[in-house]
């Protein structure tokens, strides 16, 4: 199933966090939640085949073309994590503050997730226009910049 790897690393009844539930139908939206943990990164999610497909970013998705940044593949989330912000409480996996810093809807371009490079648009209050990511060897690493 696409949501045990996060599920198995919660224990809901000490987290706020969404249990969730793989959706069959996906709306096409991205959020960047800023997550001050043991280190502080931004989390970059697409709502993608009824989960959340997520990646830790260390410094942040580029609002600038040309700036390429890390972007570490991690568990896919449920869709309901789209609207979490609060804190996860201390001694709990990614202990820290979640806040939302922007979402909206996103569209692919151009290429294949899956395949490991995809063109994709944003359209958020912050992030706006043409993205790629790309896997790298390991295919745990990415990259992501803007167009």
């Amino acid at each position: 199933m696409a949501l045990e790897k996060y599920q198995a690393k919660r224990k809901f009844n000490k987290t706020s966090e969404p249990k969730g539930t793989v959706k069959k139908k996906s709306l096409s939206r991205f959020v960047v939640q800023k997550h001050q943990a043991s280190h502080l990164h931004y989390d970059f999610r697409l709502e993608h085949e009824g989960v959340l497909k997520s990646w830790a970013v260390p410094k942040g998705v580029p609002e600038e073309a040309g700036i390429k940044r890390l972007a570490i593949a991690v568990e896919d989330h449920p869709v309901e994590y789209i609207n979490f912000s609060g804190t996860i409480p201390e001694g709990e996996y990614g202990a820290g503050t979640v806040e939302i810093y922007d979402k909206g809807k996103w569209q692919t371009l151009d290429g294949d997730l899956e395949k490991g490079s995809m063109k994709f648009n944003l359209v958020g209050e912050k992030l706006k226009g043409e993205y790629v990511l790309v896997r790298l060897k390991d295919k745990k690493n990415w990259l992501i910049y803007k167009k």
